[in-house]
């Protein structure tokens, strides 16, 4: 297994781990979301299973006042009687009974009035000075007209008695109607943590909790948020008998709400220390590969120089000697190799430097390059080169030399040496394009970007330096691009170099 199989495995485990870290803290988020969603749901019953049972109880005590109210009537009758029999009786010890009768009654308000209205007398109420019921205030005729009048029948004449509830009935009725004003919002908004909103059958708002008072003005706003929460839950109905309900609409608090969305946040958080990561540590690898590839390349420059300039003069020394005046064109082969020899020691040593760019011909630059392979390659190899005479790019030749070789021997040996390379030109108002093609074996789509990393080789001896080397000369060099523009396995490859049109 290779660097990049293992580099890959290892990416592969890494964000697997990452997925698995960032599924695991999401279910148990949504986990304890749900667990909390649901005691508020429980809640949210609890409040309706309260205002059931209060409901409950509320009748109980209507039942009860119904009684009392039972209670009062007779005793107005009762006191109705007596007063019809005041006026009839003559028996001393009756008559003091029936007026203790109507004395005794301490509590319940009554008006004593005759056929045509006329206030005869009064009970427990201080009544202003008019003659008749009818010229009381509204509100004191609304109070006595809320019961039936008793009659009084004089025989003779008629009387009625108007009454209403005693204070002390009136007091514990204004308390019952208090009490079911009020326990529905103690026991439903004051308890509630979510926000709340309680209604009647017709949606018409009771009271709410744990939302803004100023959304509660608009009710447009209002049966907006009704709605979007009996969209998320469904209302609970509270049945507080005798054909009234009401209705309990709620949503998630805000703590549940921040709590489905802080895995999200966490994940995003996590994503985007890893994206920083990764462009740390690859700029920092990056700048460690640069530094050992200026190093190895300055170094290699430097261990050259010696020996290259030894072999010069080995070759002007054997020039001299007169047993080698017939092997001149041996020794210019020589010469020529150890000219070569200079020539890659020279571009070693400008890796890591600025390079001098200068403006040459395309057509040029290309010849050049296809002579010097065609002369070291088999003779079933054929080469072609289809550019316009006039275009130009800038360049570093000793550098640009470099790219051309390394591409046009990989294509000699995806080709095992037999098959067609074309160079083919083109241009646009920015770029010059040089699309370099052979009938090779081709390259896996997969691979179209692993081909250009440092030690990525197809060759079993290869150190998958040559694209690396061609990739960063021509970006990093000479502000262009180099891809692999199409290719098809068995059939060949096309690499792309785009350079700004000088």
């Amino acid at each position: 297994m290779d660097v990049y199989s293992r580099k890959s495995n290892l990416k592969l485990i890494l964000l697997l781990c990452g997925v698995l870290i960032g599924l695991s803290t999401l279910v148990y988020t949504n986990h304890l979301a749900n667990k909390i969603a649901d005691e508020e749901k429980y809640k949210a019953r609890l409040w309706a299973e309260a205002i059931a049972r209060k409901a409950r109880l509320v009748r109980y005590t209507k039942e009860l006042f119904t009684k009392l109210a039972a209670d009062e009537r007779r005793k107005v009758n009762v006191y109705a009687q007596s007063t019809k029999f005041v006026l009839k009786v003559e028996d001393n010890e009756m008559l003091t009974f029936f007026n203790e009768i109507v004395t005794s009654n301490n509590d319940i308000p009554a008006i004593l009035v005759d056929e045509k209205g006329n206030i005869l007398g009064a009970r427990n109420i201080e009544i202003p000075a008019v003659k008749t019921f009818f010229e009381l205030p509204q509100k004191t005729i609304a109070e006595f007209s809320s019961y039936p009048p008793i009659l009084v029948d004089y025989k003779i004449n008629k009387n009625f008695i108007y009454y209403k509830d005693s204070n002390l009935f009136t007091k514990l009725k204004q308390t019952l109607s208090d009490l079911v004003e009020t326990f529905i919002s103690e026991v439903v908004v004051n308890t509630a943590s979510a926000p709340v909103i309680l209604t009647d059958e017709k949606m018409n708002v009771i009271d709410y909790g744990n939302i803004d008072s100023v959304k509660m003005n608009d009710n447009d706003a209002v049966l907006k948020m009704i709605k979007e929460m009996q969209a998320a839950h469904e209302p609970i109905m509270a049945d507080l008998g005798e054909g009234v309900y009401r209705y309990i609409y709620y949503d998630d608090s805000q703590t549940l709400k921040q709590l489905r969305v802080f895995p999200f946040v966490q994940l995003g958080i996590f994503a985007v220390f890893l994206l920083i990561s990764y462009f740390a540590f690859s700029n920092a690898r990056r700048a460690e590969q640069n530094l050992v590839w200026v190093g190895m390349a300055k170094e290699t420059a430097h261990q050259l120089g010696t020996p290259i300039s030894s072999l010069s003069g080995w070759v002007e020394l054997l020039r001299d000697i007169e047993g080698m005046k017939g092997n001149e064109k041996l020794l210019d082969e020589f010469d020529a190799d150890i000219q070569r020899l200079t020539l890659v020691a020279d571009r070693f040593s400008k890796i890591g430097s600025v390079p001098q760019l200068t403006a040459q011909s395309v057509r040029e630059t290309l010849e050049r390059n296809v002579d010097y392979m065609r002369k070291r390659a088999s003779e079933k190899a054929h080469f072609s080169i289809f550019c316009e005479d006039d275009l130009r790019i800038s360049i570093n030749n000793q550098l640009f030399d470099w790219v051309l070789e390394n591409l046009l021997k990989n294509a000699l040996d995806a080709m095992d040496g037999t098959g067609e390379i074309d160079l083919e030109v083109s241009s646009d108002s920015n770029s010059v394009h040089i699309d370099i093609t052979d009938t090779g074996k081709g390259i896996p789509k997969n691979k179209f970007e692993t081909i250009f990393e440092p030690g990525y080789s197809t060759k079993r001896r290869g150190w998958g330096l040559g694209l690396s080397l061609t990739k960063r000369i021509v970006e990093e060099y000479h502000n262009g691009k180099i891809i692999v523009r199409s290719s098809e396995i068995g059939k060949g490859t096309t690499f792309r170099i785009s350079l700004p049109n000088a």
